[in-house]
C-alpha cells in the first residue's frame, strides 16, 4: 500500500505539537493503541526531525510519520531527508509541492479559497489541507464544482463534528489538540486518556 493510500485509509493525522521529545514515544504508542496510524510532527516543534526520524524507525511497518508546518523548500527536503512520508504545509506553496513531489512523498499543501485549492490540485498536490475548517457546509461547497480534490479539514475537528465533515465528503482529518493536548501533563492517566479519546474518533468514521 502506498503513503497516500493510507493515509486515505486511515484518514486520522494526529498532529504532534510542541511535546517534549522525551515524551513523544509513549504519546506515540498511545495513539497506535488507539488505533491511529499517522502521525504529523511539526516542524516548529523542538527536535523535530529528529523525532520525525525516531518515530519512523520505531514505527516502520506500523505508523505513517510525516511532517507539518513545512513553510519553505529547505523545509521539506530536511524533513524528507529524516524520513517523513508525507509534508503538510499550511499555506500554499508551489516550490514546496515541486520538491515534495519530485522526492514521490505525499504533498498536502494549505489552502482555502477555491482558487488556491485548484491551485494546488493542478500543481499536483495529493491531498489539499482545508485550514482553518471553519464549517462541514463550506467543505460541501467547494467540493460541488471541484468534486476531484481530496480534502483535509485541519482545525477545530473534533469528536462532535467529525462526522459531520465525513458526509461533507472529506477524505481525511488533521486533528491537534483535541486528541493530544501539548498543555496537559504526559503521564500515565493521559497517555490512557489519549488512547481513549483516539478509539472514539477511529469508531466515528467507520
Amino acid at each position: 500500500m502506498t503513503p497516500l493510500q493510507q493515509i486515505l485509509q486511515h484518514k486520522i493525522v494526529a498532529i504532534l505539537r510542541g511535546f517534549d521529545a522525551s515524551d513523544v514515544i509513549n504519546i506515540a504508542t498511545a495513539l497506535h493503541e488507539g488505533g491511529i496510524r499517522l502521525i504529523e510532527v511539526t516542524m516548529n516543534s523542538d527536535d523535530a526531525l529528529p523525532l520525525i526520524k525516531k518515530l519512523s524507525n520505531e514505527f516502520e511497518n506500523k505508523m505513517l510519520v510525516g511532517a507539518g508546518t513545512v513553510l519553505t523548500v529547505r523545509d521539506a527536503r530536511a524533513a524528507i531527508d529524516a524520513g517523513a512520508k508525507f509534508v503538510i504545509s499550511p499555506m500554499l506553496d508551489l516550490e514546496v509541492i515541486k520538491i515534495t513531489k519530485d522526492n514521490a512523498v505525499v504533498s498536502i499543501p494549505g489552502a482555502y479559497t477555491p482558487t488556491e485549492i485548484y491551485t494546488a490540485f493542478k500543481t499536483g498536490a495529493d491531498i489539499i489541507k482545508i485550514f482553518p475548517a471553519q464549517s462541514p457546509d463550506y467543505l460541501k461547497q467547494v467540493l460541488a464544482p471541484l468534486n476531484q480534490v481530496l480534502l483535509m479539514p485541519t482545525g477545530g475537528i473534533d469528536i462532535n463534528n467529525i462526522e459531520a465533515y465525513q458526509r461533507a465528503g472529506a477524505s481525511a482529518f488533521g486533528i491537534g489538540s483535541s486528541l493530544v493536548n501539548s498543555k496537559e501533563k504526559v503521564d500515565e492517566s493521559n497517555l490512557q486518556n489519549i488512547t481513549a479519546k483516539a478509539k472514539r474518533f477511529v469508531e466515528a468514521i467507520k
